[in-house]
């Protein structure tokens, strides 16, 4: 049997004796892109603070290949190999593409701050080399041509690309997407499922996203988790949720049967 990448073994959440998220239980297997969807305020976002090290569990243990990570901080969790992207597009705006896509690769160097006052020659190969990964990096996903200019002067899809090739940057096994379609036309939440896939199959990565784009969930996700005020209330393909009573109700607010 195949091993999990990634489990959430009953982990809750509280926020000032408010419950965000209640015990939840979800596995994520290698290769696969899963789902996360429900309601606004069901506390998507709340997991993958967890999973990434923004906040601890108040109960359970998050599992990472294996490993307990339930505590560790972002960077010890990033160096792990899990990287994410947020809902609002966190661009250092004052960068160009490529310094977005080199910052994260600090997390990757060997050598240190002395190194670079004193302009050793390691130090100045290893950034030598992060250089020519990164321009590998955009040229894979087509940034290559505008890796100069200023990343805010992106159009929005290529912001939304380059934050996440920011993340690829990082070399995650498990990438977070936290609602990646959120404000695109159909034309550019079609090229980003497009876009998704591929990263998937080029970097073999396992995915995780949060998503309000139905078209995008169902279209490119194998299994889907649905939580409701912080409680998963289904989980299947995409076929099975989009006919699960309970998870219609809590989007429709309306008893089916009725």
């Amino acid at each position: 049997m195949m091993k999990e990448v990634l489990t959430t073994d009953h982990i809750s959440m509280e926020f000032g004796g408010l419950r965000a998220v209640s015990n939840l239980h979800m596995q994520v297997f290698p290769d696969e892109i899963v789902g996360l969807i429900g309601p606004n305020g069901a506390g998507k976002t709340t997991v993958f603070n967890m999973i990434t090290g923004v906040y601890t569990p108040v109960e359970g243990q998050i599992y990472f290949n294996d490993q307990n990570i339930t505590g560790l901080n972002p960077a010890q969790i990033a160096k792990l190999g899990i990287a994410r992207t947020f809902q609002n597009i966190r661009l250092f705006n004052s960068m160009t593409v490529l310094e977005n896509v080199m910052i994260s690769k600090h997390l990757r160097r060997k050598t240190n701050i002395i190194d670079a006052v004193l302009g050793l020659p390691r130090y100045n190969r290893e950034r030598h080399e992060h250089y020519q990964e990164c321009m590998a990096l955009l040229k894979k996903v087509q940034l290559d041509d505008v890796a100069h200019e200023m990343a805010t002067s992106l159009p929005y899809g290529k912001q939304r690309r380059l934050e996440i090739v920011r993340a690829l940057a990082t070399e995650p096994a498990l990438l977070l997407l936290d609602e990646p379609a959120a404000g695109m036309n159909p034309n550019e939440s079609l090229e980003l499922m497009e876009f998704i896939t591929r990263i998937k199959n080029e970097f073999n990565l396992t995915i995780l996203m949060i998503e309000h784009h139905m078209e995008v969930i169902m279209g490119i996700c194998k299994r889907i988790y649905v939580l409701d005020y912080g409680i998963n209330i289904a989980e299947g393909n995409p076929r099975e949720i989009q006919t699960d009573q309970r998870v219609i109700e809590a989007y429709l607010g309306v008893d089916m049967d009725a």
